[in-house]
C-alpha cells in the first residue's frame, strides 16, 4: 500500500480476516494584557488494519481499500476501526411543557443481549466426568441491562442469526453490534474485587453462560469450548450456590484489580480534582466575538468545582502562560510561537516561581481578571491572515501538565495521573509556528506544508494521549478554521473538534460539558466471538493495540483495540459475518473493556452475550432492530463519504442497498418486476432516506469544514446521538402544553401549531404563521418548546444549536430541508404514514395542502418506487 495520506475526521481500522487461519527562545514576564503581535497504518496480527484518512479539501482524497465499507459487495470485507451521550427518549404519556420539567430518560427499544427482556438459560447438554455433571450455572432471568435509564452496553442489529452463511452474509443488510464502555463504576454493573478466571486457551473470561462441573469447579469456555480450572472456587453442592459469584449470575460485571488500595478509588469531594484543565484561548478575535467568549469563559470557571485545577494560556503570534501567584494583577510568561518551545525555555517556566495550575477556590478572582483583561485584535489584518500559533500553545499546555509545575498546587506536589484536559478555544486556523499552514491556499508549496502540518498535529495528539491528556478544540466565529488540519490533534488524543456559529450560549455549554465528560483513561478493548463469527469491520475512537506478553494465550483470536478515551459519549460499531454454515443453536460474544476510571481504579468490564441461531428467514427478519441496523449501515457508508463528490456516490450506494435488500429478503410482486420491501423492516427505508438527504450525505451542509466535523462526530458517536444525526425526531406542541411525537414529514407544518425537530447536532423550533400571529399564545408555546429542547439535550455532547423561527422566514429552510416531503403523496398514503392527518378537518387539510411550495425532491414512496421497490406498509 502507498504511504498513507494525512489523517482526518473519522478513524477507521480495517481488519482483513478473510483467512483467519493462516535559537533558544526564552520566557519573558509581562503584565496583562500581553503585547499584541501579529496515522500510520496499524496492523492487528494476523489481520491488517487501516486508518480512515481523508485530506483537506485542497488535497486529493485517498481511496479506502475496503470492499465492505458500504456493504455493496459480496464476500468477506476487509475490518475498519474508526464517538457523544445520547438524548433521553421522549416517552408517553407526554407531559405539559409550558413550565420547566425534567423528562424521564428512557432507553431505546433494542434489548442489550437477547430477544426477550431476560436471559433464560437453555437446558445444557450433559457431560460425563466421573460423578460430576457439567451444569449451567444459573437459570433465573437476568434483569434487562437497559432498564433504569442507562444506555445499553451492547446493541445487536438482530437478536437471532441465520444458520446458512449465504443468507446471513447478504452485505446490503449485514449483521453487527454497537458496543459502549458504559457509565462509571458507581452506577455500573456488579463489582468484583479479585482477579477474574480466564480461559487458558483463548483468554475469554468465565461468565454467566459457562457450564460448570460442580464436583471439581471446572468451567467450560463458551468461546472455544475448552475446560478450565477455577482453583476449586466454583465447587458447589448445587448450581443455586453459584449465584454467589457475580460473574456467574450476571452477563456484565466489573473487576477491580486486586492490587489497588481502597483509597485509590473511593470518591472524593471532587472526583476530578487531580485532573487539571488548561484553557488555550485564541487572542486574535474581533470585539463582538471576544465579548461573547469572555462571557462564556466567566460562566465556565464559575461552574467548576472548587478543587478543580485550571490553567490559562493565550496564543496569537506568541504564547502567554498566565501566573496565578499574582493575586492583585494578572500576569503572564510569554514565549515565542514561531517554533516549538525548547527544553531550556520550558525548564525556566516549569522550575520558575510561577503557579500555572491552581485550584479554582484559590484562583477564581484571578481567572476572572485574566478573562476581563483580554483585548480585541488591534492590527488591520483580515481574520484568516492573522498569525495563530495554536500548535506551540498546545505544546506549552501539555508541558505544564506534565512538568513539576503541573503537579504543584499551593506548594503541595500532586500527580495528575491522567484524565487531564486541554480545551482550545479557536477563532481561526493555525497559521504560525509548528503545525501551521500558510494563510493562503494559493501558496506555491501549500500541499506539502499542509501534509507536514497534519503529521505534526497527529504526533502532538499522540503525545498528549500518552500522558493521559485529551485535547478538545472548540471553534467559533465566521473565519474558516480548516478543520481537517486540526482534527488529527483532537482525534489522536481522544478529544473532539466542534464548530459553533459564535462564542455564545452553545459554545459556553460545550465548554462546560467538555470539561467533565471523561469517564476514564488508558483504555483497551477486546472482542471475542464464537468460532463461527468473523469481525470484518470496527468503527470507533481507537487504534492498533499492542497485546502485552503476560496477556497472551495459546489461541487468543481476540480483536484488540487501544481506546483513545473512555467516555459515555462514544461507541464502537462492529460489523460481522459468519464464516460457514452454523450448526450450533447459539453463538456467543464477549466484550472486555479495560481502563482506569476517574478514581484511578483499574477496571475490567466484561460483557457476555448469547444469540440464538435460526433457519427461518422470517424469524431472523422479525428479530432485526431497524434503528441499530440503520446506524451500522450509516457508519459503514460514511467511512467512504470523505468529500462532496464521494457523498453523492454514497447516495447511489443507499439506493442499491434498498434494491438488494428487497430482492434478497422481500417478495416479488406477481406478474411484475417489482419487489416488495420486507414488512419486518418497515422503518429501515425511512431511516436510510433521511440519511441520504440529510446533513451527513445530502446537500444541506455545503461547507467542507462543517461536513468533515459532522462526519467525525457521527463515526464515533453513541447509538442515541448517531440515530438522531441520521433521522430527526419530530414533536408537535398540542393544546395544554403536551407534545405529540410524529413522523418527520412536512405534513407536520400546520400553521396553527409549533414543532420541535431534534436532529442531533441541531434542534429547530418552528412556529406556524397562524400561531405566531397570536403573540401571547406564541410566547407561551415557544417557552414550552425551548424547555423541551433543553430537556431532550441536557446531557448531550456536543450541545446542539437550538434555533427558533417562524413559518415563511428565511431560516425556516433549515427546518423544511430536514423533513420528508410527503405532501405530494396521495391522501391514502399520507394518512397511512402520518395518521395525525385524520384528526384534521377538511378545511384544515385544504389549508395545509395549499401552504406547500412545489419542488422536485421525491417523497419516500416516490423514491422507493423509482427504485422499482414497493414501499412496506408502516408498522
Amino acid at each position: 500500500m502507498a504511504n498513507p495520506p494525512p489523517p482526518s475526521s473519522g478513524l477507521s481500522i480495517s481488519v482483513d480476516r478473510r483467512n483467519p487461519e493462516t535559537s533558544s527562545p526564552h520566557s519573558a514576564r509581562s503584565p496583562i494584557p500581553p503585547p499584541q503581535v501579529t496515522p500510520k497504518v496499524p496492523r492487528f496480527p494476523p489481520p491488517i488494519l487501516q486508518q480512515d484518512h481523508s485530506g483537506s479539501p485542497s488535497t486529493r482524497p485517498p481511496n479506502l481499500l475496503s470492499p465492505a465499507a458500504n456493504g455493496a459487495t459480496s464476500g468477506s470485507p476487509a475490518p475498519h476501526l474508526s464517538t457523544p451521550p445520547g438524548p433521553p427518549v421522549f416517552t408517553s404519556p407526554l407531559r405539559p411543557a409550558a413550565v420547566p420539567f425534567r423528562s424521564s430518560p428512557a432507553t431505546p427499544q433494542p434489548i442489550a443481549f437477547s430477544s426477550g427482556s431476560s436471559l433464560p438459560a437453555s437446558t445444557p447438554p450433559q457431560f460425563s466426568n466421573g460423578s460430576a455433571q457439567l451444569q449451567h450455572q444459573v437459570s433465573d432471568p437476568v434483569e434487562d441491562l437497559s432498564s433504569g435509564g442507562s444506555a445499553p452496553y451492547v446493541l445487536f442489529s438482530a437478536q437471532k442469526i441465520l444458520k446458512q452463511k449465504k443468507q446471513a452474509n447478504v452485505p446490503s443488510l449485514g449483521f453487527g453490534a454497537l458496543v459502549s464502555p458504559g457509565r462509571e463504576i458507581s452506577s455500573g454493573p456488579q463489582v468484583i474485587e479479585r482477579n477474574p478466571h480466564r480461559c487458558q486457551n483463548c483468554g475469554a473470561y468465565a461468565n454467566f453462560y459457562c457450564k460448570i462441573l460442580l464436583g471439581s469447579g471446572q468451567w467450560q469456555c463458551v468461546i472455544c469450548r475448552k475446560l478450565n480450572g477455577s482453583v476449586g472456587e466454583y465447587m458447589a453442592p448445587s448450581k443455586e450456590d453459584l449465584r454467589n459469584f457475580p460473574e456467574l449470575s450476571s452477563p456484565i460485571v466489573d473487576y477491580v484489580q486486586t492490587g489497588n488500595k481502597i483509597s485509590d478509588y473511593i470518591p472524593v469531594s471532587d472526583s476530578r480534582a487531580s485532573a487539571p484543565i488548561v484553557l488555550v484561548i485564541d487572542e486574535c478575535l474581533d470585539e463582538p466575538h471576544l465579548q461573547h467568549l469572555q462571557s462564556s469563559l466567566h460562566a465556565f470557571v464559575d461552574s467548576l468545582g472548587a478543587t478543580t485545577r485550571i490553567g490559562i494560556i493565550l496564543y496569537g503570534r506568541t504564547v502567554s502562560v498566565y501566573d496565578f501567584s499574582e493575586e492583585s494583577v494578572a500576569s503572564a510568561d510569554v514565549l515565542p510561537g514561531d517554533k516549538s518551545p525548547n527544553q531550556e525555555s520550558l525548564k525556566q517556566l516549569i522550575y520558575g516561581t510561577g503557579v500555572y495550575l491552581s485550584p479554582v477556590h484559590a484562583s477564581l478572582p484571578v481567572a476572572h481578571a485574566i478573562f476581563s483583561s483580554i483585548r480585541p485584535y488591534q492590527l488591520n489584518v483580515p481574520e484568516a491572515s492573522r498569525d495563530r500559533c495554536l500548535g506551540a500553545a498546545v505544546e506549552v499546555a501539555l508541558a505544564i501538565i506534565k512538568g513539576p509545575s503541573g503537579e504543584m498546587s499551593s506548594g503541595i506536589v500532586k500527580k495528575s495521573r491522567g484524565n487531564s484536559r486541554i480545551i482550545v478555544c479557536a477563532g481561526g486556523p493555525c497559521t504560525y509556528g509548528p503545525g501551521s499552514v500558510p494563510h493562503s491556499f494559493t501558496h506555491p508549496n501549500y500541499a506539502h506544508l499542509e501534509k507536514t502540518a497534519l503529521k505534526w498535529m497527529e504526533n502532538l495528539g499522540h503525545e498528549a494521549h500518552r500522558h493521559g491528556t485529551v485535547v478538545d478544540i472548540l471553534c467559533a466565529g465566521t473565519c474558516p478554521v480548516r478543520a481537517p488540519t486540526l482534527q488529527p490533534l483532537s482525534k489522536a488524543s481522544g478529544g473532539v473538534l466542534v464548530l459553533h456559529d459564535d462564542f455564545g450560549e452553545a459554545f459556553g455549554v460545550n465548554l462546560q460539558r467538555a470539561s467533565s465528560r471523561a469517564a476514564g483513561s488508558h483504555g483497551f478493548l477486546e472482542v471475542r466471538c464464537s468460532d463461527d463469527i468473523l469481525i470484518t469491520q470496527v468503527v470507533g475512537p481507537g487504534e492498533e493495540a499492542h497485546v502485552e506478553a503476560h496477556d497472551s494465550f495459546k489461541h487468543n483470536a481476540a480483536l484488540s483495540i487501544q481506546m483513545l478515551s473512555i467516555e459515555e459519549t462514544q461507541s464502537f460499531s462492529l460489523s460481522m459475518e459468519t464464516k460457514r454454515d452454523i450448526l450450533s443453536e447459539d453463538v456467543f460474544f464477549q466484550i472486555a473493556f479495560q481502563f482506569s476510571n476517574i478514581y484511578q481504579a483499574k477496571i475490567s468490564r466484561i460483557i457476555t452475550a448469547k444469540l440464538s441461531t435460526v433457519d427461518s428467514l422470517s424469524a431472523y427478519l422479525n428479530s432485526i432492530n431497524d434503528e441499530v441496523a440503520a446506524v451500522l449501515i450509516s457508519k459503514r457508508t460514511l467511512l467512504r463519504a470523505k468529500n462532496q463528490s464521494e457523498a453523492i456516490n454514497m447516495r447511489t450506494t443507499i439506493d442499491e442497498r434498498i434494491k438488494d435488500i428487497a430482492s434478497k429478503f422481500g417478495s416479488q410482486v406477481p406478474k411484475s418486476k417489482l419487489y416488495k420491501f420486507p414488512k419486518e423492516l418497515s422503518l429501515l427505508p425511512e431511516l436510510l432516506f433521511h440519511l441520504r438527504r440529510g446533513p451527513l450525505l445530502g446537500s444541506i451542509v455545503g461547507h467542507e469544514d462543517e461536513r468533515s466535523v459532522l462526519r467525525n462526530l457521527f463515526l464515533n458517536a453513541s447509538f442515541d446521538l448517531s440515530l438522531r444525526m441520521i433521522a430527526p425526531r419530530c414533536l408537535m406542541h398540542r393544546e395544554g402544553g403536551t407534545f405529540e411525537e410524529l413522523p418527520a414529514y412536512d405534513l407536520a407544518m400546520q400553521s396553527d401549531t409549533a414543532v420541535v425537530l431534534d436532529h442531533g447536532t441541531d434542534v429547530f423550533i418552528w412556529l406556524g404563521a397562524e400561531l405566531a400571529a397570536d403573540e401571547g399564545r406564541s410566547a407561551a408555546t415557544l417557552a414550552a418548546c425551548r424547555t423541551l429542547a433543553e430537556e431532550l439535550t441536557e446531557s448531550r455532547f456536543p450541545a446542539p444549536r437550538i434555533l427558533a423561527f417562524k413559518e415563511g422566514s428565511s431560516q425556516a429552510r433549515y427546518f423544511v430541508s430536514r423533513l420528508i416531503p410527503a405532501h405530494k403523496d396521495p391522501p391514502y398514503e399520507q394518512e397511512a404514514r402520518f395518521p395525525q392527518l385524520r384528526s384534521l378537518t377538511v378545511e384544515q387539510r385544504m389549508k395545509l395542502k395549499s401552504s406547500f411550495v412545489h419542488f422536485d425532491d421525491p417523497s419516500l414512496c416516490e423514491w422507493m418506487r423509482g427504485l422499482k421497490v414497493v414501499p412496506p406498509e408502516p408498522s
